[in-house]
């Protein structure tokens, strides 16, 4: 069975239970998740990018793993220990929209990876706020959507790595009053 993108439902992860809820609300397994991004890895390889604790790494990825997120995709013997090699379940997660008053974690994420970025790292962060139709706001919106997809199709696995947030949304409106 394929979706609207033509990816089929095994492409993809819908984050639905609390459990898996639970997984992707923590920045260290966001980590671990860019962290397979550019392949499978063992927990070790996983904790020494990260910079994390052995023991930390392996709950970690234990959680994404029950979470449906990760699976092992290989494993090795190693001196009489299996190595496992975790990987993304599927290509794609995706989230449910928050609730309304709770905030965007895919964000929170990248702002506080923003926050961790080195010093001196190429970035533009940038803020704008306009007036526009319904119809623009559609137009700008598969817009941005063609340019993300053009983003991620020209990944280049031997590059230094690059990320991408974007938020485009109607905010309240401060000259609104609100009658709650």
């Amino acid at each position: 069975m394929t979706g609207e993108s033509g990816e089929s439902e095994a492409d993809v992860v819908r984050v639905e239970t609390t459990e898996q809820l639970r997984a992707v609300s923590n920045l260290v397994r966001h980590r671990i998740l860019a962290v397979l991004r550019d392949g499978p890895a063992t927990i070790t390889q996983i904790a020494e990018r990260l910079g994390l604790a052995k023991g930390s790494s392996s709950h970690h990825v234990r959680t994404l793993e029950r979470a449906g997120l990760i699976k092992v995709v290989r494993t090795n013997k190693v001196r009489g220990v299996v190595e496992r090699y975790y990987a993304h379940a599927a290509r794609r997660i995706v989230l449910p929209e928050p609730a309304p008053g709770q905030s965007d974690v895919v964000m929170g994420h990248a702002l506080a990876d923003l926050a961790e970025a080195p010093e001196n790292s190429p970035r533009l962060v940038r803020m704008q706020h306009t007036r526009i139709s319904e119809a623009k706001f559609e137009e700008f919106s598969e817009r941005l959507r063609a340019l993300l997809d053009e983003i991620g199709e020209a990944r280049d696995s031997e590059e230094d790595a690059a990320s991408v947030a974007v938020m485009f949304f109607r905010p309240r409106d401060p000259g609104s009053v609100d009658t709650k």
